[in-house]
C-alpha cells in the first residue's frame, strides 16, 4: 500500500495537480480543429453575349523561353499562375506574373512568354458562348 507522510502531502498533491493540467493541455488541443482559411483571388463583374456558357479550365505549359504567337481565346476569364513567370501582353498592356498570380484576360489578341529557363505552367478558366 502506498504510504504517504504528512510532510510530503503538499508535494504530492501539487505533483498530481500539474500532471493532470498537462494531460489536460494535450486533450483540449487534440479537439481543436483546423479552420477553412478562403481569400478571394480575382473578382470581376462580366457581362455576356449569352446566357449560356461554356465554361472551361485547362492547364498550359510553356516550354523555357517560349513564346506564344499572336492569338486569341474564346472567352474571357481568370488565370492563375501555378509555376514560372510569364510576361502577357494584351490590349497594348505589358504585364509580368508568377507563381500564385492571378490576372483577368479579356479575350483579346495576346501574346505570353515564358521568361524563365524552366518549363512554366498557367490554369486557364475561360468563359466562352455556349455553341
Amino acid at each position: 500500500m502506498l504510504k504517504i507522510t504528512t510532510t510530503k502531502l503538499p508535494v504530492f498533491i501539487f505533483i498530481t495537480f500539474i500532471t493532470i493540467f498537462l494531460i489536460n493541455i494535450k486533450t483540449v488541443s487534440a479537439l481543436e480543429k483546423p479552420s477553412l482559411n478562403k481569400a478571394v483571388l480575382l473578382e470581376k463583374t462580366v457581362e455576356l453575349d449569352s446566357n449560356k456558357v461554356n465554361a472551361r479550365m485547362m492547364r498550359v505549359t510553356f516550354p523555357p523561353a517560349f513564346k506564344t504567337p499572336w492569338h486569341t481565346h474564346e472567352g474571357p476569364g481568370p488565370r492563375y499562375v501555378v509555376k514560372g513567370e510569364l510576361k502577357v501582353v494584351e490590349e497594348g498592356k505589358t504585364n509580368t506574373y508568377s507563381v500564385g498570380d492571378v490576372f483577368w484576360e479579356s479575350g483579346s489578341l495576346m501574346s505570353v512568354e515564358n521568361l524563365g529557363q524552366e518549363t512554366a505552367e498557367i490554369i486557364i478558366f475561360e468563359l466562352a458562348p455556349s455553341k
